[in-house]
């Protein structure tokens, strides 16, 4: 039987998703707890591997199992040996052919910048931070650039081990609630660091250093170095996987972490 799980998690503590030799990743406390469930030794696929520091909102993984058990033991009872970082929110009962990664047709990440003067210690893992003046404006006149299908040679990492540089970016949006900016970006697929590169180089448009005309520049050129350096891991969140609907899985509504924060914190501001 496969399963497939929508899981949740707060990347501070973990070295990323992947499986570690010390046994700190989000996978290793995932498979631990699904092993002592199923009874068996259980290895798990999912949909973006994230790195160390990062959030999801819902990540889809997948696995085997030989085990009868209830749809909502897999949830209650993996989430009983889970750390509090990470909780399983669903599970469903998939074909065979279902595959976490290779199924999904698209992913969507959020990244969420914090703008002030100095940095406040409860967002400290939950967002960048930017202490100079910025001006989304910008910074989605150079979005639009990176719309479409292209070569993201100058935002991948040099560590990164994909076969091509090519992926189509279907959106990317920038907006602003009073203190806070959030870059939505929804992709075939994504390379290495890709998000975060992007989020800095619009960082740069945003604070006046780069105009907007120069992420095509850097598109253009496929050079890494001529790009801004990688952004922090802090404000990414892995915000949904979407798939086939003949796959049936859960299609929550999105989630905002920060609304609240946000409504209690920020000033009133540029919508």
């Amino acid at each position: 039987m496969r399963l497939a799980l929508g899981l949740a998690y707060d990347g501070t503590g973990f070295s990323g998703w992947q499986t570690q030799p010390a046994g700190d990743a989000v996978q290793d406390a995932l498979e631990r707890s699904l092993s002592a469930l199923a009874g068996h030794p259980v290895d798990t696929i999912c949909a973006g591997r994230t790195d160390a520091g990062v959030h999801a909102l819902q990540q889809i993984v997948h696995f085997d199992t030989a085990s009868e058990r209830p749809l909502n033991a897999w949830v209650r009872g993996t989430n009983a040996r889970l750390p509090a970082a990470v909780a399983v929110q669903w599970a469903r009962e998939v074909s065979a052919d279902f595959h976490a990664r290779f199924s999904a047709r698209s992913r969507t990440y959020r990244y969420l910048i914090r703008c002030a003067p100095v940095p406040h210690p409860l967002w400290r893992d939950r967002a960048g931070w930017v202490f100079r003046p910025v001006s989304v404006e910008p910074m989605r006149e150079a979005a639009a650039h990176l719309i479409g299908e292209h070569d993201f040679s100058a935002f991948r990492s040099s560590q990164c081990q994909a076969a091509s540089p090519v992926r189509t970016v279907s959106t990317l949006t920038v907006s602003r609630r009073g203190d806070f900016i959030e870059l939505t970006i929804t992709a075939n697929a994504f390379l290495h660091h890709m998000v975060r590169n992007i989020v800095g180089a619009l960082v740069y448009v945003g604070t006046g250093r780069q105009p907007a005309a120069w992420i095509g520049e850097l598109l253009a050129a496929r050079r890494r170095a001529l790009a801004a350096p990688t952004f922090s891991p802090a404000g990414l969140y892995l915000a949904g996987v979407q798939y086939d609907p003949v796959h049936a899985l859960p299609q929550p509504a999105p989630v905002d972490p920060w609304s609240e924060p946000l409504a209690q914190w920020a000033d009133p501001g540029e919508g």
